[in-house]
């Protein structure tokens, strides 16, 4: 086996005063180091990732050359060097975390000419996405929503797969209906359309989530319409092909063979990402269809000052953001924006919120301590929807 000295891995290592590790490493640096079983014996006590106020250690156990964090956190330097304790096979880097943060991270651990990115082995937290798994680091003080988390005394709504003829974008599209339980066909509900539909299903919990919010009382019950795009990058980057689908074929279809209410206060679009670019871009070319919108972390990328600096793919979505930054109008009653404060699109959704309020909608944006993912999407959901629709409880009590 062989140890690479600590000054070849990385920079000087942090400051643990105060921190459970410095147990270890003050044994270490007097030449004491911590045996195997009392390693064992601290980790069986600590859960990994350690989150202590305002600052999170990080720990790999095992034999490598180097070891690096790898975390989504925009603005900071994406590779941070663990140390090793001397004398042991344990490794540890401290990150300032504000209280109530999360990020998803890997490791990359170096042993001679091979570099491999691994998720934590020591953190059984995982969060998915379409393009695999990322470890999570909780900061000081986060909890998951639990009204995120299923409940088997909440009834569970249904969902059915519908397939629909376009000739807007010429092809068939597949769209997962969402009914709430105790649905009843002589009621009238309010309609949700969900960008990307199926992967807030995976991947934010959406049925668990409008299920618990309905049973709360929260939301009133609604029918959702999940939307499965084969081509994301074509459909949502602004395309006229994609809104009229949604508006004049879409929406049409299932007004006749749903009983939805049929009112702009009653439709609300959503969508994360690009998915945020299509809901906006829809409701300029359709003012007044849909009164509720919820832009979750939009790539709202914009030109009209310097470059956008996001790639030729971007320049559609740059367009249209220029121009409706240029004559910004109203074209719904409640917008809901919210953006991770550790995302690179951070600067563009805080830019894009003061134009929509200059229009005279009505506007609210919430910043969360968080990345782009869909757990930070998940976990906004609540606020979101229960403003944008809110249920029987907000009605009489807000």
């Amino acid at each position: 086996m062989k140890w690479v000295p600590d000054t070849e891995v990385g920079a000087t290592p942090p400051d643990i005063d105060g921190l459970a590790i410095a147990e270890l490493v003050g044994a270490a640096e007097a030449g004491t180091p911590p045996s195997p079983g009392a390693i064992d014996d601290f980790l069986g006590r600590h859960e990994v990732p350690l989150a202590e106020g305002p600052r999170v250690t990080f720990l790999y156990r095992g034999e490598a050359d180097a070891v690096r964090l790898r975390h989504w956190i925009f603005g900071l330097t994406t590779t941070g060097s663990l140390h090793r304790i001397r004398g042991t096979d344990l490794w540890y880097d401290v990150l300032d975390l504000p209280e109530g943060s999360r990020v998803e991270y890997k490791l990359e651990v170096v042993r001679g000419a091979h570099t491999e990115w691994v998720q934590d082995p020591l953190n059984p937290h995982l969060a998915r996405d379409p393009f695999g798994a990322n470890s999570v680091a909780y900061g000081f003080g986060y909890e998951q929503p639990e009204w995120t988390i299923p409940d088997p005394n909440v009834p569970s709504g249904t969902l059915e797969d519908r397939v629909f003829r376009s000739r807007a974008l010429g092809g068939s599209r597949r769209v997962t209906l969402y009914r709430p339980a105790r649905f009843r066909p002589t009621r009238r509900y309010p309609l949700l359309l969900v960008h990307d539909g199926g992967d807030y299903l995976k991947y934010a919990g959406l049925q668990t989530v409008l299920d618990n919010l309905i049973h709360r009382l929260e939301i009133p019950g609604v029918i959702a319409g999940l939307m499965h795009p084969p081509d994301r990058m074509e459909q949502y980057r602004g395309s006229e092909a994609h809104s009229r689908y949604l508006v004049e074929e879409l929406i049409p279809e299932l007004e006749r063979s749903l009983p939805l209410t049929g009112k702009p206060a009653g439709r609300c679009l959503m969508g994360a990402s690009l998915g945020g670019v299509a809901t906006l871009s829809t409701a300029v070319r359709y003012p007044d269809t849909f009164g509720r919108l919820l832009l979750q972390s939009g790539s709202f990328a914009f030109s009209d000052i310097g470059e956008h600096g996001r790639g030729p793919i971007f320049d559609p979505i740059a367009d249209f953001v220029n121009e409706y930054r240029r004559e910004p109008t109203a074209v719904a009653e409640r917008v809901f924006v919210t953006c991770g404060m550790y995302e690179s699109l951070i600067y563009e959704n805080r830019s894009l919120v003061p134009v929509l309020r200059k229009t005279g909608m009505e506007v609210r944006f919430v910043e969360a301590r968080d990345g782009h993912n869909w757990e930070n999407w998940r976990d906004r959901l609540r606020e979101a929807l229960a403003w944008l629709l809110p249920g029987p409880l907000w009605l009489v009590y807000d």
